[in-house]
């Protein structure tokens, strides 16, 4: 991070935000970045993880990581993602976790911040087959504050782990609430 977390603080709380600090961060650990209905998101993600002391990586789309901005954005945690080659981001993802040690691997779900119908899956694989929890994460508009939710262990039951995901971010509205799809899988209606 190229800012103090002094500074990642204060200016959170110029800003009206707050960090809840009722659970702590893990590490090693596939962290979900959801509700993501604003180009703010990114922001307030990176102030907030330089807030609470953390070194995140975050997967963005490659046409982010152009001239000159590309080797800035993967300075501050970016890995550059071809969406065209779906299987091998799993692939490559999972393999990072056996290469790096307190890894948090920051997955935007929705893929977009427009409305979709179903959330992208990759989380949920590169957790399971990386053998690390899920970190739900909130950044709380209505209240103005962000911060982590209990580490979700994957099990064999994906309807169930995607239902205490749900459960989760029930009470957590994004900047654009109308921008927002429901917390689903499409695997769930197989």
């Amino acid at each position: 991070m190229f800012i103090t977390r002094w500074s990642c603080e204060n200016l959170l709380k110029i800003s009206g935000w707050t960090l809840d600090k009722t659970n702590p961060p893990v590490t090693n650990c596939v962290v979900i970045a959801a509700p993501h209905t604003s180009n703010w998101d990114f922001i307030l993600m990176l102030l907030f993880a330089g807030a609470f002391g953390l070194k995140i990586s975050w997967m963005g789309k490659s046409n982010l990581f152009i001239k000159p901005f590309g080797y800035l954005l993967s300075l501050m945690g970016g890995i550059s993602i071809n969406r065209s080659k779906k299987n091998q981001i799993v692939d490559n993802m999972i393999s990072l976790f056996s290469q790096r040690e307190n890894f948090l691997l920051v997955v935007p779900v929705e893929g977009t911040r427009a409305r979709a119908n179903f959330w992208k899956s990759g989380f949920y694989h590169i957790a399971k087959g990386a053998d690390v929890p899920i970190l739900p994460t909130f950044l709380d508009y209505g209240n103005k504050r962000g911060g982590f939710g209990v580490p979700i262990i994957t099990t064999d039951n994906l309807l169930s782990d995607m239902q205490k995901i749900r459960d989760f971010y029930a009470p957590f509205k994004g900047k654009f609430p109308w921008n927002s799809g429901p917390v689903k899988l499409q695997e769930e209606e197989s």
